[in-house]
């Protein structure tokens, strides 16, 4: 589903048009295929998750305003895989929000919140429950002002359940996750765009079970900011903040204000970022020699 000019979804093919759920588009006059995809001014992208297509991108959604990044309170919290979800939604354009569901089922969330806060330093943390109603109204107002709202989590997280308690009907199935493990099962299949009944959008996406990154702008820095003011500290401007004497980042360490973990996330999303870098350089040259070969052939 697709957003027209006149803010009505429409479903039209797409045939020659690089669309995402959420894009502004023209349509032709028959209504029948997309004449033009207008600029977006937002876009959430990872890479390809399967492989052999590492060096390709796939556009999660488009447009967006706020993305919120949903994680259950009923499983441990994921501080590594909060800080991905946190470089992607910074790198996007759109504004990140933490959102810990399943309030009603816990009777204190305030290790997890404590916990999360570490992770995303500046990000409104806000629990809620599809349940018993707590936070939705609080999470419905981002919306204000025609806004679009975007759900990211893993399967089974709550944000089926929390989606029909913002649209106030059951627009979303609903399944329960294992016994064994919490793992959730897949309820929504597809990006779908929903109109709230209070004005805006929402973008409800698939349980993403990987977080891959993609190419980052300001993410990785925004994501790890309070590391970042640490590193403007040290004595060495090309400090590797491992032994160097005069590191402001090892200090904080060993005072315990910086968790170690968090420097070694961010040193891998780091390097993972650049071996991506890296690979699409390879493959562009590629692309760019094979067109080179056709031009030679005509």
């Amino acid at each position: 589903m697709l957003r027209r000019l006149d803010a009505e979804p429409l479903r039209i093919r797409n045939v020659g048009a690089e669309v995402a759920v959420g894009d502004w588009v023209v349509p032709s006059v028959e209504l029948d295929r997309v004449e033009a995809v207008l600029p977006r001014r937002s876009a959430f992208v990872r890479r390809a998750s399967f492989e052999g297509n590492r060096a390709e991108s796939q556009t999660i959604a488009a447009n967006i305003d706020v993305v919120m990044l949903v994680h259950a309170l009923t499983s441990p919290p994921n501080q590594r895989r909060l800080e991905r979800e946190l470089v992607l939604a910074w790198d996007s354009g759109a504004r990140p929000v933490v959102v810990l569901t399943k309030r009603d089922l816990v009777d204190d969330p305030g290790a997890s919140e404590l916990s999360l806060h570490a992770a995303a330093p500046g990000v409104p943390i806000i629990t809620a429950s599809g349940i018993s109603g707590e936070g939705v109204d609080e999470l419905a107002a981002f919306a204000a002002g025609n806004a679009t709202i975007a759900l990211l989590g893993a399967s089974g997280v709550g944000k089926s359940t929390l989606i029909n308690a913002l649209v106030g009907r059951g627009a979303q199935a609903t399944a329960a996750v294992r016994e064994g493990d919490g793992r959730g099962r897949h309820t929504t299949v597809a990006t779908q765009l929903i109109r709230l009944p209070g004005g805006g959008w929402l973008v409800d996406t698939p349980g993403v079970r990987a977080v891959s990154l993609w190419s980052s702008g300001r993410g990785i820095e925004r994501a790890f900011a309070d590391v970042f003011e640490l590193m403007d500290d040290c004595r060495f401007r090309d400090c590797k903040h491992e032994d160097e004497p005069g590191c402001a980042v090892q200090a904080a360490i060993a005072a315990g204000t910086l968790d170690p973990l968090r420097l070694a996330s961010m040193k891998r999303l780091v390097a993972e970022e650049a071996a991506l870098e890296e690979e699409q350089r390879v493959q562009l040259k590629a692309r760019d020699r094979r067109g080179v070969r056709k031009l030679r052939v005509k």
